[in-house]
């Protein structure tokens, strides 16, 4: 799902959580005290189906041939409780989470669309996480923080979204094609707390090649969802392919695909305005927090899942396949991780010496990234067309996008206390 400075930001700004991948048991736990996980093309292992709550480490190996993502889902096995996400074959990675009692399910996702593999049952138990009243207080006010925030960015979606619909609907294009990348903005920003929410970001935000790839699953999971929704179809009508044209996995552009007449129009604006509304009323539902259960592991792990929404997709140009918007994304995404980390930075720096050398590393490298995007624009003026960023200017940007996700990566266990 594969699915976040602070300037004008900090004025809307006043957290997602973890994922595991389970199947078969085997030892418990590493020599290190981490959980192992393997995930294959058919097999997604857990060294345990079971532990008491806590503060823990996941291990995730990749041992097969496709990059994969590794979650951990509600008991109702679809809300996304936590996820890491873009593991490399023959990679590994680590994911820190705080974990209260509770029933919940573990799935890997190879190739990073279809069905979940090895989806299987996951129990914590015992009583709910001890913390200190200080380090309590700090974290609850960081979350809060961050779901004003997400609050503030989906009320200013509302209104955008309806816009857009609207003129899409009237076939009125070249408005539509002129508020596209600005209305996806807000959403991008709160990208994880809608990935987190079950349905809703499939409706909303898959391609077409992920819609595709999971229709079956996805009609299951809502009896409504029979067809392709959301911005990227619409962009796609927006941006008409060529005949020749190919989709992002390579498959020819008109397979199975062609321009939606003005009643399916219709239709999918509707939907989408919805859809939009539903991520409104859920955001600000009273019992929001606890009812998807976020915590400061919330907030700091999806610092990280931003920056991965980058790295799996926006960077590759395969977010925005016909319109060439990628870099509006790209800013999205980079703010809305910024601002879960500069929302728990002072948690972390209260930890002691490595914990403070660990926030100036991330500044220092969240600094050099914003740097290396605004060579190709800003969110008033625009952007390039990522169809005009050459491979190495790509590949420029994947390197400071790597040099942040390692440090980034430490940032949960710092604020848990997690022991390397």
């Amino acid at each position: 799902m594969t699915k976040y400075t602070l300037g004008t930001i900090a004025a809307l700004s006043t957290t997602t959580v973890l994922l595991l991948s389970g199947c078969t048991e085997v030892s418990e736990t590493s020599a290190d005290g981490a959980i192992s996980v393997s995930s294959t093309a058919d097999s997604c292992e857990v060294s345990t189906d079971s532990i008491d709550s806590g503060n823990h480490t996941f291990s995730i190996s990749n041992d097969g041939e496709q990059v994969t993502e590794f979650y951990l889902l509600g008991s109702d096995g679809l809300r996304i409780v936590a996820e890491r996400e873009n593991i490399a074959p023959g990679a590994s990675a680590e994911l820190d989470l705080a974990l209260p009692p509770g029933d919940y399910f573990t799935a890997c996702k190879p190739g990073l669309r279809g069905a979940n593999v090895g989806e299987a049952a996951f129990t914590v138990t015992g009583e709910a996480v001890p913390v200190s009243a200080s380090d309590q207080e700090l974290y609850d006010e960081a979350v809060v923080s961050y779901v004003n925030f997400v609050k503030n960015e989906v009320a200013t979606l509302v209104p955008a979204v309806g816009e857009f619909a609207a003129a899409y609907a009237a076939g009125d294009d070249d408005t539509a094609r002129d508020l596209y990348a600005d209305t996806r903005v807000n959403y991008e920003r709160i990208e994880p707390i809608a990935e987190a929410l079950g349905i809703l970001d499939p409706r909303i935000d898959y391609r077409e090649v992920d819609y595709l790839a999971e229709a079956d699953e996805l009609e299951a999971d809502d009896p409504t969802f029979t067809q392709w929704l959301g911005f990227h179809r619409i962009e796609k009508d927006l941006w008409v392919p060529e005949e020749t044209d190919r989709n992002a996995d390579g498959t020819p552009a008109w397979e199975g695909w062609e321009p939606s007449t003005t009643a399916e129009r219709q239709q999918v604006a509707d939907s989408l305005i919805a859809d939009v509304d539903k991520l409104f009323d859920t955001v600000n539902d009273e019992n929001f927090i606890e009812d998807q259960e976020l915590t400061i592991s919330s907030v700091s792990n999806g610092a990280m899942e931003l920056l991965e929404e980058i790295a799996v997709t926006k960077v590759t140009g395969e977010e925005n396949w016909w319109s060439h918007y990628d870099l509006w994304d790209f800013q999205a995404n980079l703010q809305g991780s910024r601002i879960a980390f500069d929302l728990v930075a002072p948690i972390a720096e209260s930890k002691g010496e490595e914990g403070t050398e660990l926030v100036a590393e991330i500044n220092e490298n969240f600094d050099a990234l914003q740097a290396q995007l605004d060579e190709y624009g800003n969110l008033e003026d625009g952007y390039v067309l990522y169809d005009q960023v050459t491979a190495a200017e790509q590949a420029e940007l994947t390197r400071d996008i790597d040099a942040l996700r390692e440090p980034l990566s430490n940032l949960t266990g710092t604020v848990l206390s997690i022991s390397e």
